[in-house]
């Protein structure tokens, strides 16, 4: 009988134990939550046309735009997840970059410019350095985090054709040209239009209310392309390029207006490619040493990138509506 008692109260113990442990986790337990977000910012490029030894000058020079939309789900005071997707401009232009010859006169020579509507669709791991409370109305008034993951980009380099005659100063889409002799005999296949990115960056985030919040963010994205510029190798051999759109396209060193910004080059390309002659000597008179077949169009020593800057208003999604323990 005492051994049947003892055991009971053991029992008995073990059950309120069980009991109160099961009470103290659900009263502790963080209420998982999502939100829908919406933002605008900047975008800015990184590459030949952008050249990473003047850093300032590359990420302001040509800033241009982007608009982001996403999904993050927050499954821990700590760690959450966000599927977003975000199509961002990004644009180089040798000539203005380097108007006046500076910094990089063979550059300013070159004369290359671009264009690219990037299509983004990531998917970011993120840490909040401050913890939300156990519900969503207990969020982080104020918190940094960092985020990093990975991303598939759809992209299209465009340029404009020269001003002369027979071209139309049109855009015109740079791929399918193959400026580079990509898709000829003895060159390389045509670079895809798809391609992946890892993004890494920082943000901060504010509490706005229960419902919202803002945050403003900035990260790269280290792309797996060297063509989001359409440049990356070597000059072609212009005979065997497909047409004289595409062999415009290539090689525009002689071209005496920019095409992009409309700005005359011939006193400037005199000044770099013939220092000490005469003024009235015509800088566009024959090809440029440096800039035809097997000299360097560009560098595949490194991927081009892009910058990201973006402040985004966030949206906590309800929770379920729980109804009240019926009595």
């Amino acid at each position: 009988m005492k051994f049947k008692v003892f055991l009971g109260s053991v029992l008995v113990t073990l059950l309120l134990t069980y009991t109160s442990e099961a009470q103290r986790r659900r009263r502790n337990l963080f209420e998982q939550y999502s939100t829908v977000n919406f933002g605008l910012g900047t975008s800015s490029y990184m590459g030949e046309l952008a050249p990473y030894r003047t850093p300032v000058r590359t990420v302001f020079k040509m800033m241009r735009w982007n608009v982001n939309a996403g999904y993050t789900r927050h499954f821990t005071p700590h760690l959450a997840a966000r599927l977003g997707l975000t199509w961002a401009r990004i644009a180089g232009d040798d000539e203005y970059y380097n108007r006046g010859g500076e910094p990089h006169p063979s550059f300013y020579v070159r004369n290359l410019h671009f264009r690219n509507d990037v299509k983004e669709l990531s998917l970011v791991g993120i840490y909040k350095f401050r913890g939300d409370g156990r519900s969503p109305n207990r969020r982080a008034t104020f918190t940094p985090y960092l985020f990093g993951g990975i991303a598939v980009l759809a992209h299209n380099p465009k340029a404009k054709s020269p001003n002369e005659a027979p071209f139309n100063n049109e855009w015109v889409a740079l791929q399918p040209l193959g400026t580079e002799g990509q898709g000829q005999p003895g060159y390389a296949k045509p670079y895809s239009l798809v391609t992946y990115a890892i993004p890494l960056g920082v943000g901060f985030s504010w509490k706005y209310n229960e419902r919202w919040n803002i945050s403003f963010e900035g990260g790269f994205r280290f792309s797996g392309s060297d063509y989001l510029d359409d440049v990356g190798g070597l000059y072609p051999d212009p005979n065997v390029l497909k047409n004289d759109l595409a062999r415009a396209m290539s090689n525009r060193t002689l071209e005496r207006v920019s095409a992009r910004t409309g700005k005359d080059r011939t006193e400037m390309v005199r000044r770099i490619t013939q220092p000490n002659a005469d003024p009235s000597v015509d800088p566009f008179a024959e090809p440029l040493g440096g800039y035809q077949q097997g000299d360097y169009r560009g560098s595949s020593s490194r991927k081009d990138q892009y910058l990201l800057s973006s402040i985004t208003v966030s949206y906590v999604i309800p929770s379920k509506i729980k109804c009240p323990p019926i009595r």
